[in-house]
């Protein structure tokens, strides 16, 4: 048994879960540096958010479903349950939305720098599609449940 199939069995035990409500273990951010510093801001209750490009609807996040969060090493760190999911263009993101990503000054201004950059990149890297205000992405909300 790997430590991630391992950490969510212990958390099923213990939270009386389905081990079927799992989703997926993910690692959040574009690298291994990201990853930790994402993860640490969900472990620490900071991070209660997150935004993605939408590709298709076998890839949105399902509301009470469960997430293992991994660091850069691919390791366990926090479990996160979802409470939302939208999907919208790009340009109707709300401020609110980016204050929950909790990262970098938290500002709106700040998320929307830092995400239009990943974003163009990532549909132009791994996507093969120009990014636009009108690309729609995935909101998702959670909070850290173990």
């Amino acid at each position: 048994m790997n430590s991630i199939s391992k950490f969510w069995n212990e958390f099923c035990q213990k939270n009386k879960i389905a081990p079927n409500a799992l989703e997926g273990a993910y690692a959040f951010g574009a690298n291994s540096h990201d990853a930790d510093v994402l993860s640490d801001l969900i472990n620490r209750g900071i991070k209660t958010a997150t935004t993605s490009i939408y590709v298709s609807a076998d890839d949105v996040p399902v509301v009470g479903m469960y997430s293992i969060v991994l660091d850069g090493n691919n390791q366990p760190v926090c479990v996160i349950k979802n409470e939302t999911v939208e999907i919208m263009p790009f340009k109707n993101v709300s401020e609110k939305h980016a204050y929950l990503e909790g990262e970098g000054d938290r500002s709106y201004e700040s998320w929307r720098k830092v995400h239009e950059a990943f974003f163009t990149w990532e549909c132009k890297e791994e996507l093969g599609k120009k990014f636009t205000e009108d690309t729609e992405v995935v909101c998702e909300t959670f909070i850290k449940v173990g």
